[in-house]
């Protein structure tokens, strides 16, 4: 039975691993689920959508909030726009447990004469592989010499710096 610990401590750690893989957050348009990962957008009116990124389990933050702004310039030039300002955006955060927990417990039972009590005491780790966020901007496209307001984005500048100049419009 000396081959039978390596194995399984070898298919506990495989577990272990997989628990903390996360599937990688692509640049895409949504399947059509609500919480699946990519874009969409709604168009509000002539020049401003609301454009949301929907991040898989554990990306990171600011990688979704770079995708949103993405698909914001892409449909600023898409549309004939030179560039964009947020009027406003939201996050939301799913599926996330903050951290460990600890639970104490207790119970007594009662056999004729005899009376036993019990405490316990329970932990509990999320292994997962952390939360999933979306960002929703709200955006208003312009056509000219890019504002130097705040919020207020070229979206050829977005398009070359966060497409990484593969021309995604």
């Amino acid at each position: 039975m000396k081959i039978a610990k390596p194995l399984v401590a070898a298919v506990l750690s495989g577990l272990v691993l997989a628990a903390c893989a996360s599937a990688p957050t692509v640049y895409r348009a949504q399947a059509g689920a609500p919480n699946d990962v990519g874009y969409s957008e709604y168009r509000l009116e002539a020049g401003r959508y609301r454009v949301t990124f929907q991040g898989g389990p554990g990306a990171p933050q600011a990688q979704i909030a770079d995708y949103a702004l993405l698909r914001a310039a892409e449909l600023a030039l898409r549309d004939g726009y030179d560039w964009f300002r947020i009027a406003d955006r939201s996050t939301s955060t799913a599926g996330y447990d903050r951290g460990p927990r600890m639970s104490v417990g207790g119970g007594s039972a009662s056999f004729g004469r005899h009376t036993s009590v019990g405490v316990g005491l329970g932990t509990s780790f999320n292994l997962g592989p952390g939360p999933s966020f979306a960002q929703s901007i709200e955006v208003v496209f312009g056509k000219g010499p890019t504002p130097r307001d705040r919020d207020t984005y070229d979206a050829r500048e977005i398009v070359k710096t966060i497409g990484y100049g593969r021309g995604r419009v």
